[in-house]
C-alpha cells in the first residue's frame, strides 16, 4: 500500500436463462454459530442501522422480482429483458459474444512487475473512462466491462471506448448479470483489484424506470460480489457510492458518519443498498471493500444527462436552460467536483486498499468509506455564469420549481477522512474545471459532430 503522505499528483484527461442472483456456497470460514450470533445481536437491537440497511436491500430485491417476474423473458431482440411490461427498458440484456481472450489477457497484464491489475466495471462511462486511462498510464493492467446501454446516446460511450482502445485498454461488452462472462473475465486475469463503477445513473429517471436501477445497481452488484469472493486469490474491491445517499440529511458538510437511512430517491436507495451489501461480504468473506461517495462530478467526456452538459448543449444553440429552485425560490447548490480530482481519489483508494481475506485470528480488512468532493458548494446560477464565460455565449435562463423526483437542494462534502487516509486534496477550481470542459466541448462538438448528443433530452 502507498503511504497517504505521498503526493497524488495530477491527472490531465486529454446466456439467455441466466441466474439473476446466483447463490453459491457460503464461506467455509463461517460457522453456523457465528452467523447466528451476528444476527441475534442485530435482532436484539445492538445493530439498528444494520437492520435498516438489510431491510433496504431486501426491499430492493423484492422490487426487482416484482418488476421482472423473477426471471427474464425472451424479447424480440433475442436478449433477456429483465424489466416488467409498462417500463421502458434502457437496453435489453444480451449475453457477451465474440470475446478475444488473448486481447483480454494482454489488456489486463501490468507493464511492470508488482503493478496492480484492475477490472474496471463501467469503463465506457464517464468516471470509468478517465480512471482506466489514468491506471494504464501508471503501468497497471486494466480490463473494462460495460454493457454500453442507451440511457444516453451511445455515440459518446463509443468515443470513450475508442480512446481506451488507443491506450491499450480493452472493454468486454457485457452485462454484470451475465455471470458466465464475469466469471471468465476474473479467471482470465489475476486481478489484484476490482473497481466497480458500473451503475444505472440519474436521480430523476428512476421515477420512470425503477427496474433498471435494481437490475444494474443491486442485482448486478450482488452477482459481481459472488464471483469476486469465489476467486482465488480474492481481489480487493473499490466501488462507487454517491453523495445522494445523504438524502434528507440537513447537517452540513456531509460526513461519512452522518445518518444515511433516509434516501430521497430510488437511485440513492440502491446506492445505500450497495454499501450494505459491501459490508455484508466483508463480514462473511473478509472481502476488502472501499466505498467512494462522489459529489457531482463534471468534466470532459462527461454525461449528457448531467446539468452542466445539458446547459452547454442549449447555450451554444441559443435554447433556454431550466434551472430548478427549492422551496420559496431558494437556489440549489452543489459541491461540483472536477474529474481530475475524483480520479486522484479513486487511484489513491486502490493503492491503499488492504488485501482481501480473513486472518487466522478471524480479523478481517476494515470497511472503508470516503467522500470525494470539492468542499466548495456553488449555486447553479453561479455555475451557469462561469460556464457562459468559457463558452462565450449568454444563457437564456428559465427558473422553475424543483420537481418531486428525489433531487436534494444542497450538497457539501466533508473530505477530512479522505485527506487523512488517502492524501486526497482537490485542487481544481470551478473556473479552471469549466474552462477545460468548455474547451473540450467546443472541439468535440464542432460542426454537427454532437447533433445526436445535443438533441438528447435528459429524462
Amino acid at each position: 500500500a502507498r503511504s497517504p503522505k505521498v503526493s497524488l499528483g495530477r491527472y490531465s484527461p486529454g446466456s439467455p436463462g441466466f441466474d439473476v442472483l446466483p447463490m453459491r456456497r457460503t464461506s467455509v470460514n463461517m460457522s453456523r454459530g457465528r452467523r447466528g450470533g451476528f444476527l441475534a445481536r442485530a435482532l436484539a437491537g445492538e445493530k439498528p442501522e444494520l437492520i435498516t440497511l438489510v431491510a433496504m436491500v431486501c426491499a430492493s430485491l423484492v422490487a426487482y422480482y416484482a418488476l421482472s417476474g423473477g426471471r427474464g423473458s425472451y424479447g424480440s431482440s433475442g436478449g433477456v429483458n429483465t424489466l416488467a411490461k409498462g417500463f421502458a427498458s434502457v437496453s435489453t440484456f444480451k449475453p457477451a459474444k465474440d470475446i478475444q481472450w488473448a486481447s483480454v489477457q494482454s489488456s489486463c497484464a501490468p507493464s511492470s512487475s508488482g503493478a496492480m491489475s484492475v477490472l474496471v466495471t463501467g469503463s465506457a462511462g464517464f468516471v470509468g473512462f478517465h480512471v482506466s486511462l489514468a491506471l494504464k498510464e501508471r503501468g497497471f493492467g486494466v480490463l473494462g466491462i460495460d454493457n454500453v446501454n442507451d440511457y444516453y446516446p451511445p455515440i459518446l460511450k463509443r468515443a470513450r471506448l475508442a480512446k481506451l482502445t488507443q491506450a491499450g485498454v480493452m472493454t468486454i461488452e457485457a452485462d454484470l448479470n451475465d455471470k458466465h462472462t464475469v466469471r471468465k473475465a476474473l479467471d482470465a486475469c489475476k486481478f489484484t483489484h476490482v473497481l466497480h463503477l458500473a451503475a444505472q445513473a440519474g436521480v430523476r429517471y428512476a421515477v420512470k424506470n425503477p427496474g433498471a436501477y435494481v437490475h444494474s445497481n443491486v442485482a448486478g452488484f450482488v452477482n459481481l460480489l459472488e464471483e469476486i469472493v469465489h476467486t482465488s486469490p480474492t481481489p480487493a474491491l473499490v466501488y462507487a457510492s454517491s453523495s445522494s445517499v445523504y438524502g434528507l440529511n440537513e447537517k452540513t458538510p456531509f460526513s461519512e458518519d452522518d445518518r444515511v437511512d433516509r434516501p430521497a430517491s430510488l437511485y440513492a436507495a440502491t446506492k445505500k443498498a450497495d454499501e450494505a451489501l459491501a459490508h455484508t461480504y466483508n463480514h462473511i468473506h473478509g472481502l476488502a471493500v472501499t466505498g467512494l461517495r462522489f459529489f457531482t462530478v463534471y468534466g470532459s467526456y462527461g454525461r449528457p444527462d448531467m446539468a452542466y452538459f445539458s446547459f452547454a448543449n442549449n447555450i451554444v444553440r441559443n435554447k433556454p436552460i431550466t434551472i430548478f429552485q427549492g422551496e420559496g425560490g431558494k437556489e440549489l447548490a452543489r459541491d461540483f467536483t472536477h474529474i481530475s480530482d475524483v480520479v486522484a481519489g479513486v487511484v489513491a483508494a486502490l493503492e491503499t486498499s488492504e488485501i482481501s481475506g480473513k486472518k487466522p485470528d478471524g480479523a478481517k480488512p476494515a470497511v472503508r468509506l470516503f467522500n470525494l468532493g470539492n468542499t466548495h458548494p456553488v449555486t447553479v446560477s453561479d455555475f451557469v455564469s462561469v460556464l457562459e464565460k468559457h463558452l462565450g455565449k449568454t444563457a437564456i435562463r428559465e427558473y422553475v420549481p424543483m420537481p418531486k423526483t428525489g433531487d436534494v437542494p444542497f450538497t457539501h462534502a466533508d473530505v477530512s477522512r479522505a485527506a487523512s487516509e488517502l492524501g486526497y486534496a482537490p485542487h481544481t477550481s470551478l473556473d479552471e474545471g469549466l474552462r477545460k470542459f468548455a474547451e473540450w466541448y467546443l472541439d468535440f462538438c464542432a460542426g454537427s459532430a454532437c447533433a445526436e448528443i445535443q438533441a438528447y433530452k435528459p429524462s
